[in-house]
């Protein structure tokens, strides 16, 4: 298992952080989970392309979370050709309704979709790309999830499991991803030392959280309650036993002089474990009895 880290950001604009985005290459299966403003323009620098991907999990719906899954899904569409099978997309409700919005007859991309079906040049070039016929319209393969459903691909098993966010208001979960070669599990957005999420992670050979902002600096008791914040990190990573942690999700204010090894030595006198400040572009390999973390 290869994971590349495509987005490390917040919503807040940076010129170094893309929005979140992770991806797995696992055989032949390229999973990616969320899809944040420029995730995808990551993966293009990582070597990728639209029609790598097979499978797509998106955690919540907060836009710098999923706003690249459009341009994942429609590239995919008008890139691929004929045999390319659908997009498999999972994610919690209401994951139907946002996609129809996106591409549905009344969709805000509907009026584009059309012009690529109806309009002869489109079709020219969809034909020299070794369609036949009328152009089917996109149709990825969507499954709304929640905590306890388990997706299996050919050689690896994702279990979906709790975070706690800004429920109610959007349904989050998190992701366990496992096969022959370790355990990863993702966060998404979870906040504070959430019992039912420490039990999801225990035993990950790489536990990847949400890491906004630093503990003791939050504005409320419910603002640490629904974000990741460094001690409520390690703390979680401590009682998981996880091998390694990856952080990521920093806001910007983690760039002043020292604030990155203040933040780790004060993580050390809890989790004993390897922490990895995550950046864009940064690869891990798995297993880890060798560990291997490339840094672009």
């Amino acid at each position: 298992m290869k994971i590349t880290l495509l987005g490390t950001g917040t919503p807040a604009p940076s010129l170094n952080r893309q929005s979140s985005g992770y991806l797995f290459e696992i055989g032949n299966d390229i999973i990616v989970m969320d899809h944040g403003p420029g995730a995808h323009q990551r993966l293009l620098e990582a070597g990728y392309s639209a029609n790598d991907v097979t499978h797509c999990f998106i955690t919540h719906h907060h836009y710098d979370h999923m706003m690249d899954y459009p341009r994942l899904l429609l590239t995919r569409w008008d890139q691929g050709g004929h045999n390319l099978p659908e997009l498999k997309v999972f994610g919690p409700e209401p994951l139907i309704e946002i996609n129809n919005r996106f591409i549905g007859p009344n969709g805000a991309f509907a009026f584009d979709i059309a012009s690529r079906i109806q309009s002869p040049a489109s079709l020219a070039v969809y034909k020299v790309r070794g369609g036949k016929g009328e152009r089917p319209y996109p149709d990825p393969e969507l499954r709304e999830v929640k905590p306890g459903d388990v997706i299996e691909g050919l050689d690896w098993k994702i279990t979906v499991g709790p975070v706690r966010h800004v429920q109610p208001h959007l349904s989050c979960v998190s992701y366990r991803l496992e096969n022959d070669t370790g355990t990863v599990v993702y966060s998404g957005d979870n906040g504070g030392v959430y019992e039912p999420f420490v039990d999801f992670c225990k035993g990950a050979d790489v536990l990847i959280l949400m890491n906004h902002f630093l503990s003791n600096t939050e504005l409320t008791k419910e603002y640490r309650e629904m974000s990741g914040s460094h001690l409520d990190n390690a703390e979680i990573a401590k009682r998981a036993d996880a091998k390694l942690l990856v952080l990521s999700h920093f806001l910007p204010t983690f760039n002043k002089l020292g604030v990155k090894e203040q933040m780790i030595t004060e993580m050390a006198g809890i989790y004993h474990g390897p922490i990895v400040l995550g950046e864009d572009l940064m690869q891990i390999a798995l297993p880890l009895d060798n560990i291997e973390i490339i840094a672009d």
